[in-house]
């Protein structure tokens, strides 16, 4: 009999099964399918090992740079290319995001680089929006920046930039998961944007994400190695469909599998199409790292990554090749054929050699509704992101462990 059962080898699953792993409880990890890592995966494309879902975590917190310092990764945490990500808006050419922004909300609507994109009446509507007192701070971050700041604000600069982020809109993501003390500084500053301008200037220096040299997928294969060396019987190949076929011998359970405590709502597929192409002109990055795109824009995608203006390592990597990575909602009809042209849209360059392409897909899960009794980590209760995945599994474990 195991202590602990973990269901679900994603990320979530692996940390906290190594965490308990690490304080000497027998635990056993089962994985319906034969890999572990959930979306963090690996691919190679035109010869090049590659990110196949996520290649970059949020620093805030520390919790995943602790994580990969104890599992001997510290120095391979990378930081990407200095510079802003860029907006593809509605209309007319890509421009930089705004300088003084968290999450696209603007610490000043009649900023120069804010007007360039929602234009003087939407930047004016918000200013004066924002100067009335504060009452209470709604749930969603798209009620509180519409009520501060207006419609356009959202839907021409917010969005795009959440979506990015979160994959979510505005709209439906809780201001507490947007920022956890978003709400605090609203109120005590005042505004919104008062509030941006606090946060900004108490966040640490530097970039707000980092990756890892080779990939985030190395991720995977470290955690895997680490709780079997600290004794953790790992089963792939094993589904669980329901709690009760672990019966007695399973210990305590922790679920990291969508739709094995509770039914599982539909989630949203998302679809990331790679590219490694030759291309000169690239060198120069005329788009930074990358962009985020507006709902009604004239593409497909909603977000481009330069992966290779962006990675050092992986620059290095492609040997005077580009790797380029766009994502969309919407599964196109041909996905690479749609990608191709929807990158030499918003890069402003033609792309007439494609050494290689990949397609992925994934269903990133709805937030479920588990019920109390149940012990869940995960993105289905802690939201997208590693950072807050890996903080929730860790802070799950240390509880597991505190009783």
């Amino acid at each position: 009999m195991s202590d602990f059962s973990v269901v679900g080898g994603g990320v979530g699953g692996l940390v906290v099964a190594r965490r308990l792993a690490a304080s000497g409880a027998t635990v056993t990890l089962f994985e319906a399918s034969d890999h572990l890592g959930g979306t963090v995966a690996r691919h190679e494309v035109g010869g090049i090992g590659l990110d196949a879902g996520a290649e970059s975590f949020a620093v805030r917190g520390g919790g995943v740079s602790a994580l990969l310092g104890e599992l001997g990764m510290q120095e391979d945490i990378v930081a990407p290319a200095p510079g802003p990500a860029w907006l593809q808006p509605v209309t007319g050419t890509a421009v930089p995001l705004p300088a003084t922004a968290l999450l696209g909300i603007p610490s000043d609507p009649l900023a120069d680089d804010v007007v360039r994109v929602v234009g003087l009446a939407a930047a004016e509507q918000a200013a004066l929006l924002d100067a009335r007192p504060v009452d209470d701070v709604p749930a969603t971050l798209g009620a509180l920046v519409r009520g501060r700041m207006g419609d356009d604000m959202v839907d021409l600069l917010v969005a795009p930039v959440v979506h990015g982020v979160h994959s979510q809109h505005p709209d439906e993501l809780a201001v507490a998961r947007a920022h956890p003390g978003l709400a605090d500084a609203v109120v005590s500053a005042g505004s919104l944007g008062g509030a941006v301008a606090r946060l900004r200037a108490a966040a640490p220096p530097g970039a707000a994400v980092a990756g890892i040299r080779g990939g985030i997928n190395r991720l995977v294969p470290a955690l895997a190695d680490d709780f079997v060396r600290r004794g953790g019987d790992l089963r792939l190949g094993t589904r669980i469909d329901h709690l009760g076929a672990l019966g007695a011998l399973g210990g305590t359970v922790i679920v990291a599998a969508p739709g094995v405590a509770a039914p599982a709502a539909p989630g949203r597929r998302i679809d990331l199409v790679t590219l490694v192409v030759e291309q000169d002109e690239l060198d120069a990055a005329p788009r930074g790292t990358g962009l985020l795109v507006a709902a009604g824009a004239p593409v497909g995608a909603r977000a481009l990554t330069h992966a290779t203006a962006k990675w050092a390592w992986l620059r290095e990597a492609a040997a005077g090749r580009h790797v380029v990575r766009l994502s969309y909602d919407e599964t196109p009809a041909d996905p690479v054929a749609a990608a191709v042209a929807d990158a030499e849209a918003l890069l402003g360059v033609e792309l007439p050699i494609v050494v290689d392409a990949a397609h992925v897909f994934w269903m990133r899960p709805a937030a479920a509704s588990v019920p109390s009794e149940v012990v869940a980590v995960g993105e289905t209760v802690a939201g997208s992101g590693l950072a807050g995945i890996v903080a929730h599994a860790e802070r799950t474990a240390a509880d597991l462990l505190a009783r």
